[in-house]
């Protein structure tokens, strides 16, 4: 296999919204470059890049997977990444390791949600774009339509340097408007096309997009501006140039009208990636920092540089466990040499390196600066690390991954499974650290938290698959608590008189609210000896065990103080557990006459809405409980924050989706306890109470 330096690689994350056609195009795209034999496809479950059980049933992507093709002498590194929200930090991971972003934009729908996400995203890491404009075989598909919406949301940077012969059913080749030739397909999606003069029917509409092709050219670079107002036009070779110039610096993103289905358009495609999106040489050093200094640092993409990759991903594979896919940034790393894996300050050994095609796999003797390849079984190494050499060590700032959006309890269906479930899904989210399972210390449940309804499907669906374990999955039950709202005394005694010693413990309590967040206060105000000091801890011991039982509804009791300051004991018959229960006593005895009421988690709520809709989610969120506590804009967005109480969250995420057309994002975290209105505590109160009862019948 040969092996590349920077300059003959491109790294091109191929992106946009669900099913607009980035597989079925990646799939044409190495089909052409001659890495596979025939050409994939979806509905087929043929793909190159959808290999996942799961990918081909559900027909859509789940996860980024890279795939290589040579064209022109150059490797073209494809990462094609899934287009649904559920899946956007793979979409993410992708962007933040290529050079250039492929955006597929589809010819009948236009410009959707994920477009936009994804063209943020590559903005955000200074990425070069190259959009195509896909499935122009299909009814109703409308180039000019697509370009408009184009314009409309990304501006007119986005030139065409291709136009269509035709649309819908009549479709079969494009202009290139650089070289002025037509090039026309056959039906059998082979990939032969022939060259031939622009036929009639384009020839206005192509003269009239080539001028605009030479003036933004011209617009890019002073010096061509110059030539161009001298001119009247920029010479070929000029504009050539100046077209990959002005691409790399992301002044211009070129637009190609394709059909993946039919393979045409798509050797269009390959010849921009190859002469127009820059190489890994092309790109400004990689910023990172020292990890004892924190000083920053940068690397080159130079073979003779310091080594320095980062893992953008890993996958577990049935056969060859853990697989580390990475980016070498800078430095050249060869098969069975030693790393150090700098962000967890630990040595890696890094056995025999492979590129990978999908789940195929060819082995190869070293990887150079700006490839990206893989390697099996390190050690400690996770997504979201930097390789090293331990002499030169840096450090790349770590993947930056959204918020879960959407928690469910998930609950073994066999008793056995418990113990399964914990390395499952350690082993689940070493390949999705957008995962979260945690156990609530409160209700005790396993919670798993993840980016949206269907991403929690997909991995419990690989849960099922992989590991043999079946869980179910319901609403979590909100950690409510109960305090109090007044001040009390309380007295608690304890006397039983049996055969030999009896047990006897008095107590005195008096009992006041705390203010939020101070959990409980035991204070010891005994004077006299009225009860030893060797008994005083069970006192509070029954009290604490008293207060996680709750009162009203069984809920953990807190925000309050309680002061010991009077008992009586006897010589014989009292013991710790005498005072243990009349601690317990006392305080029930208190807390009924404190005004005990409920209080729920109040969460600290951040949205990220269009303009539009800024007023809809201000109006649903009062709906909900929601106290606003702002607005302010980010980019083109509305960012609404707000106090909700956590009980009017639990379905939030398909609800924003379904107000926003799937436009809206939110991220929440808990920011404090607060009293439940009056009206809902009878509900909390008998629901809890029907699931004791629920409980007790099962046991």
């Amino acid at each position: 296999m040969k092996v590349y330096d920077a300059p003959g690689i491109r790294n091109v994350a191929i992106v946009g919204h669900g099913g607009c056609g980035k597989t079925s195009l990646a799939s044409a795209l190495l089909f052409n470059g001659g890495a596979v034999n025939r050409l994939g496809r979806v509905e087929d479950g043929t793909t190159v890049t959808d290999f996942d059980p799961d990918e081909i049933e559900r027909q859509i992507s789940l996860q980024t997977a890279v795939a290589w093709a040579e064209w022109k002498k150059t490797k073209i590194n494809l990462l094609d990444a899934p287009g649904y929200a559920n899946f956007v930090a793979e979409a993410r991971a992708a962007l933040r390791v290529a050079d250039a972003a492929l955006v597929v934009v589809d010819a009948v729908a236009a410009i959707e949600v994920q477009t936009e996400k994804v063209w943020g995203y590559a903005e955000e890491y200074g990425l070069a774009r190259l959009v195509v404009v896909n499935r122009m075989d299909r009814e109703n598909a409308s180039f000019e339509r697509a370009l408009e919406s184009i314009h409309g949301s990304f501006g007119r940077t986005a030139v065409p340097i291709a136009i269509p012969v035709g649309e819908a059913k009549s479709f079969r080749g494009v202009v290139d408007l650089v070289r002025e030739k037509a090039l026309i397909w056959g039906e059998d999606a082979s990939g032969k096309f022939e060259t031939t003069d622009i036929p009639e029917a384009q020839k206005e509409a192509a003269s009239s997009w080539r001028e605009q092709l030479v003036e933004m050219v011209a617009e890019s670079n002073e010096e061509l501006m110059e030539e161009f107002f001298e001119k009247g036009t920029l010479p070929q070779e000029d504009l050539v140039k100046g077209l990959r110039q002005a691409v790399s610096a992301g002044k211009i993103s070129p637009v190609i009208p394709a059909s993946a289905a039919l393979n045409a358009g798509t050797h269009v495609v390959l010849d921009a990636i190859v002469d127009l999106l820059p190489s890994p040489a092309d790109r400004p050093p990689a910023a990172g920092t020292r990890p004892d200094s924190k000083d920053e640092v940068t690397r080159e993409a130079a073979n003779d540089a310091p080594l320095s990759a980062f893992v953008f991903k890993t996958m577990i594979d049935p056969h060859a466990g853990r697989i580390t896919v990475f980016r070498v940034y800078s430095g050249t790393l060869k098969s069975d040499s030693a790393v150090h894996n700098t962000t967890r300050d630990s040595a890696e050994r890094v056995g025999s390196l492979f590129l990978l095609r999908g789940k195929g796999q060819e082995q190869v003797a070293e990887a150079r600066a700006g490839d990206i390849v893989a390697v099996a079984k390190l050690k400690d190494t996770q997504t979201g690390d930097t390789l090293a050499d331990k002499g030169e060590p840096i450090v790349y700032p770590g993947m930056d991954l959204p918020e879960p959006a959407t928690t469910f309890a998930i609950q073994p269906k066999t008793r056995g499974d418990e113990d399964k479930i914990g390395s499952a899904f350690q082993r689940l989210q070493e390949e999705d650290p957008v995962l979260r399972v945690t156990r609530d210390p409160q209700t005790h449940e396993m919670l798993l938290s993840g980016m949206g309804q269907l991403h929690i499907e997909v991995v419990v669906g690989r849960l099922r698959k992989r590991y043999k374990v079946e869980v179910d999955l319901k609403k979590p039950k909100i950690p409510y608590r109960e305090t109090i709202k007044g001040s009390a005394e309380g007295h608690g005694r304890h006397k039983k008189q049996t055969g030999g010693h009896g047990q006897f413990g008095d107590c005195r309590i008096r009992m006041k609210p705390l203010a939020r967040g101070e959990d409980f206060r035991f204070v010891d105000k005994i004077f006299g000896g009225s009860i030893p000091k060797t008994f005083i801890p069970a006192v509070e011991k029954g009290i604490q065990e008293a207060r996680m039982k709750g009162f009203v509804a069984g809920y953990p009791m807190v925000d309050f103080e309680v002061e010991l300051y009077d008992g009586q004991y006897h010589d014989v018959d009292s013991s710790e557990m005498s005072f243990k229960v009349a601690g317990s006593l006392a305080y029930k005895d208190a807390v009924a006459k404190c005004r005990p009421t409920l209080l729920e988690p109040i969460m600290g709520v951040e949205i990220a809405v269009p303009d539009e809709f800024a007023g809809s989610v201000m109006g649903d969120l009062s709906s909900r409980r929601g106290r606003p506590q702002g607005m302010e804009p980010k980019g083109h967005l509305q960012i609404v924050k707000a106090q909700v109480p956590l009980a009017e969250m639990l379905s939030y995420d398909a609800e924003l989706t379904s107000m926003t057309g799937g436009r809206g994002s939110y991220h929440m975290e808990m920011d404090h306890y607060d009293e439940v209105p009056g009206h809902l505590q009878e509900k909390v109160v008998a629901s809890a109470k029907a699931e004791r009862e629920g409980v007790t019948e099962e046991e």
